[in-house]
């Protein structure tokens, strides 16, 4: 019996999301940097864990690079073996049991906005380095934890100062929680996410033996509305980054 999930739930509107927004943080942000982080090449071999409907494994397959994907919802697996498949061989899998993939038969390992929605990080990273080569990395985008903890983070605007600042109730404390995926709705399918902070990824990565090579933290690309704080606004969204890019390497 399959195991249904809570991104299986909303796998046709993600799909739709990445597929037709071409202003996406995913097509803006997340994608190009990561081509140029990875540099990927001809005949290299990719896993993408938690791939969900394939965006980013297709794009990784232009390259010439074998890429292997999977997910735990066959909901999403499914949704992307209907778009173009070549080059990518699909599994329904959870990320911490990747059983389908041999000990150090992949150069690189992507796993993209989806650690934040994972338990088990510590049985997923153990995977990563059983598969890994020795001269492999694994890149990781998390929603960069220092600025972004579900519903302990918020915009304020200081109407004296004309500022625009970050507010952050909470950060070392892990804890995990619902999201709705379409708030304002009465029934809004909902996902869980998990807070963690920098250490606790470092620790982790160090744990199963990756030291991280490389850290980058990526903007918005959306200039807010203009208008009177647009200036401030501006600021703020060239200050505090949406996204956190690691590349951990074996040690």
């Amino acid at each position: 019996m399959k195991k249904a999930t809570s991104w299986g739930k909303v796998a046709s509107w993600y799909d739709n999301m990445l597929e037709k927004d071409d202003d996406s943080f995913q097509q803006k942000v997340i994608l190009p940097n990561l081509v140029r982080s990875m540099n990927l090449g001809k005949n290299q071999v990719v896993l993408d864990l938690a791939c969900g409907q394939g965006f980013f494994a297709r794009i990784f397959s232009q390259s010439g690079a074998k890429v292997i994907a999977s997910d735990i919802s066959p909901e999403l697996i499914k949704i992307a073996k209907q778009h173009e498949t070549r080059n990518v061989e699909y599994h329904v899998s959870p990320a911490d049991s990747i059983k389908f993939c041999p000990d150090k038969s992949v150069d690189a390992i992507t796993i993209i906005l989806a650690l934040q929605n994972i338990k088990n990080v510590d049985g997923v990273l153990a995977e990563c380095a059983r598969v890994l080569k020795d001269t492999g990395s694994i890149f990781l985008v998390i929603n960069h934890p220092a600025f972004r903890a579900p519903k302990v983070s918020s915009w304020q605007w200081d109407e004296k100062e004309k500022v625009q600042h970050r507010r952050m109730d909470a950060y070392l404390s892990e804890f995990q929680t619902e999201i709705d995926m379409h708030p304002g709705k009465k029934k809004s399918e909902k996902t869980v996410s998990f807070h963690r902070s920098l250490q606790w990824y470092f620790k982790m990565l160090r744990k199963n033996g990756f030291a991280v090579a490389k850290l980058e933290e990526w903007i918005s690309h959306r200039e807010p509305t203009r208008g009177p704080r647009f200036t401030a606004e501006d600021k703020a969204r060239k200050e505090f980054p949406l996204f956190l890019f690691l590349e951990g390497r074996k040690v």
